[in-house]
């Protein structure tokens, strides 16, 4: 495999320089701030990547404040006892994204979040103590006890909310197989899942740096080059 230090030189000559490189990485992932996260914040951001999902994340942007007061503030103890009517009724909103599938989600999240808060405290407790080095295993609780949180939906919210973690997007997974990693173009099966957080893992011991930046890192090292 590829060390990590010549993806990053790599990136650092494209991006034009060390300096450059830096301004381009996410914020420093904070585990303390993750603590301290509301967990309507949480069920907010969970929303947000649902239906940002295969949708113009734009549009969604501009909805927010409508979301915001159509959801109840994404108070989750206030909308799991709503009945069945209101979530009907959300489906006409036209302060909101009126797919249905979506809408039954953050019912879904809401009892999620919940049930994760009542189990660690809150969730971004939950979130704060989960390793990054198991970055998979996380994916795959969300997955399971989540609505529509499957595939890259959980990691955008896992970036999103600020949990340390990568992301296998297009460059990110481009950059893995052009390091010697041995993983499908599209990284979907849990085996190739396996093999990319061991690769992750391995960066982070080699470099010392978080999943985040090692991920952002090796998505600007290939592919068409956007400039800065």
């Amino acid at each position: 495999m590829t060390s990590f230090k010549t993806i990053r030189a790599r990136a650092e000559k494209r991006k034009g320089g060390p300096a450059a490189l830096k301004k381009l990485l996410p914020e420093e992932p904070d585990k303390k701030a993750l603590t301290k996260l509301a967990d309507d914040r949480v069920l907010a951001e969970l929303t947000q990547r649902v239906f940002s999902a295969g949708f113009a994340w734009s549009v969604i942007e501009q909805k927010w404040d409508g979301f915001e007061a159509a959801f109840l503030g994404f108070q989750p103890k206030k909308l799991v006892v709503q009945s069945d009517d209101f979530w009907h009724e959300l489906t006409r909103d036209q302060r909101i994204v009126r797919n249905g599938a979506k809408i039954m989600s953050v019912r879904d999240n809401a009892q999620f979040v919940l049930d994760i808060a009542g189990e660690h405290g809150s969730f971004g407790q939950f979130l704060a103590n989960w390793p990054s080095s198991d970055e998979i295993g996380l994916l795959d609780l969300l997955n399971k006890r989540g609505g529509r949180l499957g595939g890259n939906t959980g990691q955008m919210f896992l970036r999103f909310i600020g949990w340390d973690g990568f992301v296998t997007s297009k460059d990110v997974v481009a950059c893995l197989r052009d390091a010697g990693l041995d993983i499908a173009e599209e990284v979907k099966s849990k085996g190739d899942l396996a093999k990319v957080q061991a690769q992750f893992n391995a960066w982070a011991k080699e470099t010392g740096l978080p999943y985040a930046h090692l991920s952002r890192i090796c998505a600007l090292s290939i592919g068409e080059n956007h400039g800065t």
